[in-house]
Formats: C-alpha cells, sequence, structure tokens
C-alpha cells in the first residue's frame, strides 16, 4: 500500500532534500520505515533532536537549500524547539516534521499529547496539523514553500495513523517552485539617498549579512563616498577580507574603529542588518536604513529614510547616481585610529610570556593561522564569540555559523555536524564553551557513529566565563558560574574522538597544528586563563564603576586571590 508516509518521502526527494536529522519511534515509525524501503534519504540518528534541528539549521544555513529535522510526538517533537527558534531567526529554510499522537485521540488527553501546531507557531512561518491523508501533498509543500520563500521554518504536524493511511491527492505530488524574487527599490528612495550622499561629509557604512552576494558593490560606492565599513558578526564572512575600508564590528563583541566611526559620523548608512543592539547605535547622525525586509526599517533606531529592497538592486541603482567625493579626513582619521586599535587588541599574540596561563586570544589566533583557507567555523554562544569575532580572519571561502541572533548556548557542536554532513570533504571547527558542550555532550557519539572529521576545540575555564562578565558588569559578585569539569580529552578518547589537551602556552601552535592535521574527528581541550577578560568597544562610566564594585564586593568578601588574578592576568588591557 501506497501510504502517506510514502508520499511524503516522495515530495521530499523531489524538493532536493538529502538527509534528515531526527530520532526514531513511536509516531514517526511510518515515516522512518518509508525511508528505510526508499534508501534515497539519508537519515541522520541523532541522540537528541534539538542537536538534529541546530543540524539541520547549519545545513540549511551554508547550501542554502531546504535541510530537514523530525521529532515523534510529544517530548520528541518539544525537544526540536529550541534549534527552530535558532533556524526562525537565522532565516535558515528548515522544514520541521512533527509527528504526532493518532488523529482518533487528539483532545483527549491521550499520552504525548500536545498541540505543536500552536507550539510551533512562534519560531516558524508555517506550522499546520494534517488531519486526513487528502490534505497531506498540499500542507507539506505549503510548509516547504513558506520555508524556502520566506527562508524559514515550516512545520508539518504529522499524526502517526494519518501517516499510515492510504495517500490521495498524487496529482499534488510534484517539485517544489524553488524561486527567489528581488526586491526593487523605487527610484525616488534611491534619488534621495543619492543627494544625501552627495551632502554629508562624514559617511559610515554598517553592514551586515543581508549584503551577501553584493558586498563588493557596497565597497566600490562606499570608495566612491569615503565612507569607512563596520560591519555586524553576520557581515563579517563579507567584509573583513580584501576590502581596505573595514574598520570591525560594533556591538558587544566589537572590536577596531567601527563605534567610535560611527559615532563620529554625520550620516550612517545602514546595509542590510537589522542590528538588535541599539545602545550601540548613535542617535545624532542622520541614518539611512536599507532592507529587502520592510517590516524591520526603523525598528533599531530613527530613520532618516528606509529603502526596501534587495542590497543589490538598490547598489546598482545608486552607483550611477554618484560622484567621486575627494575629502577623505573622515575615511583616514578611522583608518588610522583602527590599525591602532587592532595592535592593542593583539598585546596578547606579540611578546606573551610563553609560560603564562593560556589566553584564549592566543589560542584562536592560532587556529586562525592554521585551518584551512575555506574552514567552515561553528561558534557557541559565549565568549567564544568574542574570540572569533575578534580573532578569526574572514577569507574568501570561510564561513562563520553561530545562534547570531536567537543567542543559545551548546549551538556549536550541533551545527558542526550540519555542516560536515552538508560538505564532508571541508574542514570544520567547532568553537565550543565548556557549559556549552556540557549541555549536548551525548552527541559526541553522533559524530563517531557517522565518521565525521569535525574538529572540536573547548575553551576550558572551569566556569560560565561570559555569565561571569555579566555580573561584573553589573557591579555583582559571580556566583554559581563554577564548572567541575572533567577532561573533556578523556572524554573524547573514551568515545572514539581523539582527544588533545592544551595546558601549556610554549605549546599552542604545535599542539593546534597537530590537531587540525589528525585525519579524524578530534577535540581540543584547550585549558583557557579563566580570568582572561573581553572588554567591548565602548564602556561607560556607569559600567566602569559597576565593574569596579563587582571586584570591591570580591575582595571585601574574601575572594581577595581572585580579584588579583583578574587584574594581574589582565594588565596589558589596563595600561594607560
Amino acid at each position: 500500500m501506497y501510504t502517506v508516509a510514502d508520499q511524503l518521502v516522495e515530495i521530499l526527494e523531489k524538493a532536493g532534500v538529502k538527509r534528515i536529522y531526527g530520532i526514531v519511534g513511536d509516531s514517526l515509525n511510518p515515516i522512518t520505515d518509508a525511508l528505510r524501503r526508499k534508501k534515497t534519504i539519508e537519515w541522520i540518528h541523532m541522540r537528541h533532536e534539538e542537536v538534529g534541528a541546530f543540524a539541520a539549521s547549519a545545513e540549511a544555513q551554508l547550501t542554502g537549500n531546504l535541510a530537514v529535522c523530525c521529532g515523534s510526538s510529544g517530548p520528541g517533537n518539544l525537544h526540536l524547539i529550541n534549534g527552530l527558534f535558532d533556524a526562525h531567526r537565522n532565516h535558515a529554510p528548515v522544514l520541521a516534521i512533527a509527528s504526532h499522537i493518532p488523529q482518533s485521540q487528539i483532545g483527549v488527553e491521550y499520552f504525548q499529547a500536545t498541540h505543536p501546531e500552536q507550539l510551533f507557531r512562534e519560531c516558524s512561518s508555517y506550522a499546520e496539523l494534517i488531519s486526513e491523508g487528502s490534505q497531506a501533498p498540499r500542507i507539506v509543500m505549503t510548509a516547504i514553500q513558506h520555508a524556502w520563500a520566506r527562508r524559514d521554518v515550516g512545520v508539518i504536524v504529522l499524526p502517526g495513523d494519518i501517516a499510515d493511511a492510504p495517500a490521495e491527492a498524487g496529482d499534488l505530488v510534484h517539485p517544489p517552485a524553488f524561486t527567489r524574487e528581488t526586491v526593487v527599490p523605487d527610484h525616488e528612495s534611491v534619488a534621495r539617498l543619492a543627494q544625501m550622499l552627495a551632502s554629508h561629509d562624514r559617511i559610515t557604512f554598517f553592514c551586515g549579512g543581508g549584503c551577501a552576494g553584493a558586498e563588493r558593490k557596497v565597497v566600490q560606492i562606499a570608495a566612491r563616498v569615503k565612507a569607512p565599513i563596520a560591519y555586524t558578526w553576520r557581515g563579517k564572512d563579507y567584509f573583513e577580507h580584501d576590502n581596505p575600508l573595514g574598520v570591525g564590528m560594533t556591538g558587544l563583541l566589537g572590536w577596531g574603529d567601527a563605534y567610535k566611526a560611527m559615532h563620529e559620523s554625520d550620516l550612517i548608512v545602514m546595509w542590510g542588518t537589522d542590528f538588535p543592539y541599539f545602545n550601540f547605535l548613535p542617535t545624532k547622525p542622520a541614518i539611512v536604513q536599507i532592507d529587502r525586509r520592510g517590516e524591520v526599517l526603523g525598528r533599531r533606531c530613527r530613520l532618516d529614510l528606509g529603502i526596501c529592497g534587495d542590497v543589490g538592486a538598490v547598489a546598482d541603482a545608486l552607483l550611477g547616481m554618484l560622484e567621486e567625493k575627494k575629502d577623505s579626513e573622515h575615511l583616514d582619521a578611522s583608518l588610522k585610529r583602527h590599525a591602532k586599535d587592532v595592535k592593542d587588541m593583539n598585546a596578547y599574540m606579540d611578546g606573551n610570556d610563553k609560560e603564562s596561563p593560556i589566553r584564549p586570544e592566543q589560542v584562536t589566533t592560532a587556529l586562525n593561522k592554521y585551518a584551512a583557507p575555506d574552514a567552515v567555523f561553528t561558534v557557541d554562544t559565549g565568549t567564544p564569540c568574542i574570540w572569533s569575532a575578534r580573532f578569526l580572519c574572514a577569507t574568501l571561502g570561510r564561513r562563520t555559523l553561530a545562534s547570531f541572533n536567537h543567542g543559545s548556548m551548546a549551538n556549536a557542536m550541533p551545527m558542526a555536524i550540519g555542516a560536515q554532513k552538508a560538505y564532508p570533504n571541508r574542514q570544520v571547527i567547532a568553537l565550543c564553551g565548556d557549559g556549552g558542550l556540557s549541555m549536548l555532550l551525548g552527541d559526541l557519539i553522533t559524530i563517531v557513529q557517522y565518521r565525521l572529521p569535525v574538529k572540536l576545540v573547548v575553551y576550558n575555564n572551569d566556569c560560565l566565563d561570559f555569565i561571569q562578565l555579566e555580573m561584573q558588569a553589573a557591579g555583582l559578585i559571580p556566583w554559581q558560574i563554577n564548572l567541575d569539569n572533567p577532561s573533556f580529552a578523556a572524554v573524547a578518547d573514551a568515545v572514539g574522538i581523539k582527544g588533545f589537551v592544551l595546558d601549556k602556552s610554549s605549546q599552542v601552535d604545535e599542539m593546534v597544528q597537530a590537531f587540525l592535521k589528525y585525519p579524524g574527528a578530534a577535540l581540543l581541550d584547550a585549558r583557557v586563563d579563566r580570568d582572561a577578560i573581553a572588554l567591548p568597544p565602548y564602556i561607560s562610566l556607569g559600567q566602569a564603576a559597576d565593574f569596579s564594585l563587582a571586584m570591591v564586593k570580591q575582595t571585601l568578601t574574601g575572594e581577595v586571590k581572585q580579584v588579583w588574578n583578574t587584574l594581574a592576568g589582565n594588565r596589558k588591557l589596563f595600561k594607560p
């Protein structure tokens, strides 16, 4: 009998789906059995459905293609939610198959009963229940089209008994329409932008991931109007390499002259970014925002002009309207300050005591030096974000994936699984916090089972480091942030991953090279200095006072050694 589950698999085949991440069982059995019989789509057996959703998100972001994850009824599909929120906020085209209790038992408090079509609505653009077989092809196709067209999550809720029922409406099984429109701006808005660029002298561009594919055009325009280019973390992949106008990042992870260049401008143009940290955006300059999603214009700051359009389409229209500017004073001053800021930021790379505690900056710089030019980096939320944003250099072929807008812990290792499955011959390096890796440790076994040559770096400092910084910045004594970690290298060895222990500064380069050259999966347990401080590009007087207050409180409560280690370990950051 040709079932709804068979029909679902056929639709996924026509959509070009290569694999599905999930855990088999219960209400999913009709679907997994259909996959077993067809043998055209690979099933990736995860240890936790959340990891599967993160892996699908990573695959979709890297390839641009539809990726799929699955969860069985009740707890199984609820585990998908965190990873799906990440896909939703990272604009990743992901289809989630949430299998469900029998249709006849919905509404009567059956075992594992939930309402997935309601639960997933906030992290998707489409979430619907298939209540009879004739609906299946239309709802599945609609979920796929939403995921693709809106670069978002589509969810189908499929009861097990419906999945096992005879298929209907076979004429609706067809390849999806994978097309993407170009949003063309109106001429008047682009002309007004050209006038604003001509009439202002101190212009700074602030660029995000929405510039992908059009970054060279934006750099060309910036060169014409003598504008330094600041960028978001998502924009780093596109604007850090081959860009003589780049001045780094602003925000909590910021570095370089981006913050100052933006605040000394009289005009800021935001290209393809919906940057959430409004307190890092200046309020005095004129501000223009360009985005293909008209609904995001002006929700972070006051706008003098909002343009709805693809960055590439706006740039094409604008290039023919601009004259070359002569005055480069603002650009030159920003680039000069930026060069000094980068030199200061690298204080722990040049002439550092090789037997002192390992600085996380050293480890990250070595990874940057020896990683492949087309490596994929996945980064945990927390201080690994800071070190990667500042010390991993983008190249034309490299990509960085993170939980950019959702900010979830434990995303790096799961994303590395999805990245490595999508690109089996590409170097994939996960930068993990010790707290993050601990949270979803079980899927190390998935890496072994599928023989994925993933490289895992653990910034092991025995604490929730970013939370410690947050508490100190608020004037609080750090509390309940200590971690009693195992040897992560020993854990890795126990499950079949090659473990490396890095505990001496003098070994950083040698150990990182050996780790990256290892032919299979490997884990680098880097025992980094827990007292290393990552300062944002701008600190208010209030924040400085709160940090000092936290130090005084720690001293008064007997934590003198901790305070001394913090100050001594970061002396280069506090030099006059």
